[in-house]
């Protein structure tokens, strides 16, 4: 097989994060030097920091079809998710509920802010079930709804997997959640979903899903990194869980980041402008290379469901072969993929994702993120797929 050299890199790990792009980076500039003021100022740069979180806040909640109240920012989507969780919890415990009278429900391939959260409550005593997948990674909403207990508060399930972007039937979610309430009207649950990875390939109206509270996280949408947002419907009951300041309605104390939430919302904006044609681009690209993986490159195993995924999101395992080996032959190639979500980088073993898919360590070891993104070109996808057939000897 004749080689192709590339000088260029090949960044395909836009599910850790993106590049910001240029006209975001165009409305955060401003406010780094020229309006810097604090929105929390009774002076006219205060007034008009103030004026800009307000507009930024007002431009997210039309694209969610939310109140402009119901939008919080944070520092990040691991913050919203945090505080989405814990918020609950501790609103419950302000109110007379201990925790070993809370029931929540989370699903086995949630992001590891969403899991790590779960298991502090556990540690404090709370009572957490985690419903399955079946072998493409999609939820199994029978469990959810044999889950369901009177001390259940929360369900918390993501709009779509960071790892092998499956997408989950979380209006199938609402429809168990519905009748559940008819039938307990003294039950109070709540439903969350860390919706980080969609806004660039999929509709986020709040009042469509059936959601509560909803994550969303600036760098996975190409804005910038150290912003976040959580969406909290009115009449829902959050407790803060830092303190210091009065900004967000006391939920989110500290100076709003204003360069970051007016950058947030920009590229908001754009993903919502540019969602449908995109995602159809990338769908091809997405479909084209998983054809030719499996057909070039030998032992290669598809993880997820081939069609109901994101757009940008290809994951594959190569039995007998170590995952990180893989990254750091492909990095050497000029080519930048993921092992799985860059939050867990550091911990060792493999993915509790694809095990949770029912395939054991030698899948979970030798799994490969690929995500495409707005720079992706088949032409790159066919020297990724000449290469990964090089270095697995095909």
């Amino acid at each position: 097989m004749k080689k192709t050299r590339t000088a260029k890199r090949i960044y395909l790990d836009y599910a850790a994060t993106t590049p910001v792009r240029e006209s975001v980076l165009g409305v955060m500039k401003s406010y780094w030097h020229d309006e810097f003021g604090n929105p929390g100022g009774l002076y006219k740069e205060g007034v008009m920091a103030k004026e800009s979180l307000e507009a930024a806040r007002s431009d997210t909640a039309r694209i969610l079809s939310a109140r402009r109240e119901e939008i919080i920012f944070t520092g990040s989507g691991t913050e919203a998710n945090n505080l989405a969780i814990l918020g609950v919890a501790k609103s419950f415990l302000e109110n007379g509920r201990a925790y070993k009278d809370m029931h929540f429900i989370t699903g086995a391939i949630e992001h590891s802010s969403v899991m790590e959260v779960f298991h502090e409550l556990k540690r404090r005593g709370a009572r957490v079930t985690y419903i399955g997948v079946t072998k493409d990674g999609i939820y199994l909403l029978r469990e959810l709804e044999a889950a369901l207990t009177p001390k259940t508060i929360l369900v918390s399930l993501m709009h779509a997997n960071n790892e092998i972007g499956t997408v989950q039937p979380l209006s199938e979610a609402r429809k168990i959640l519905s009748n559940f309430r008819k039938k307990n009207p003294a039950a109070s649950v709540f439903f969350h979903t860390d919706a980080s990875n969609v806004p660039l390939y999929l509709p986020v109206n709040v009042d469509a899903l059936g959601v509560h509270l909803m994550t969303l996280d600036g760098q996975k949408i190409y804005g910038p990194k150290g912003v976040g947002m959580l969406y909290i419907k009115r009449g829902v009951k959050l407790a803060p869980i830092l303190y210091g300041g009065a900004q967000e309605r006391g939920l989110r104390p500290g100076t709003e980041n204003i360069p970051g939430i007016c950058g947030f919302a920009k590229a908001l904006a754009i993903a919502s402008s540019l969602r449908e044609k995109e995602s159809e681009r990338l769908s091809l690209l997405r479909d084209y290379f998983i054809k030719r993986v499996l057909g070039m490159v030998p032992g290669a195993v598809l993880n997820g469901d081939f069609k109901n995924r994101l757009p940008n999101n290809i994951n594959f395992s190569f039995p007998g072969h170590d995952n990180e080996w893989i990254v750091l032959q492909l990095d050497a190639a000029n080519i930048a993929v993921a092992t799985r979500s860059a939050c867990l980088t550091e911990k060792e073993g493999g993915s509790y994702v694809i095990e949770a898919l029912g395939r054991g360590g030698e899948y979970s070891k030798s799994s490969v993120r690929i995500t495409l993104g707005e720079e992706t070109t088949k032409k790159e996808l066919n020297y990724v797929v000449q290469t990964l057939a090089r270095i697995m000897g095909a």
